[in-house]
């Protein structure tokens, strides 16, 4: 039944992002996507997942049990150092390390994570990036990538 509620919330909190983002705007429009677009696609991903945690049948948690504690509470430590060293390392670089603990939490070995992580990095960085012209910074990799 947790899940369920843990589901409900998720929806909520989403919707409250979503009503939240309409108001971003730029006062000059520098970007082609915009302020609101990272913020209503997060959103629209965690009232979706919220809303399949409701409705999915089964009283099981997708595998996670309370053994599993340390590995998602590390993977949720994992998040916020990368959200404290972001400017200073740049997107992909911190990315790539917080993909380590992220992995290997949903049962990934440390190879597995660190590839996926650094292709997930340069991938999403060249996307937006380069191609939908979303500033991203670069960081230590500024040399390779091109800083901004």
């Amino acid at each position: 039944m947790s899940d369920r509620i843990l589901g409900a919330v998720c929806v909520v909190v989403g919707a409250g992002m979503a009503w939240a983002a309409q108001g971003y705007a730029a006062p000059i429009s520098y970007e082609p996507v915009g302020p609101r677009a990272f913020p209503l696609l997060m959103a629209s991903l965690m009232i979706f997942a919220g809303a399949w945690l409701v409705v999915r049948p089964g009283p099981q948690t997708f595998g996670l049990a309370r053994a599993n504690f340390i590995p998602i509470a590390l993977a949720v430590a994992a998040v916020f150092i990368y959200a404290a060293l972001y400017e200073w390392l740049g997107f992909t670089l911190a990315t790539t390390l917080m993909s380590l603990p992220v992995g290997m939490a949903f049962g990934g070995s440390w190879k597995q994570s660190l590839v996926g992580g650094a292709g997930l990095g340069l991938v999403l960085f060249l996307l937006f990036d380069k191609l939908l012209d979303v500033v991203l910074p670069s960081g230590l990799l500024s040399f390779i990538l091109g800083g901004r």
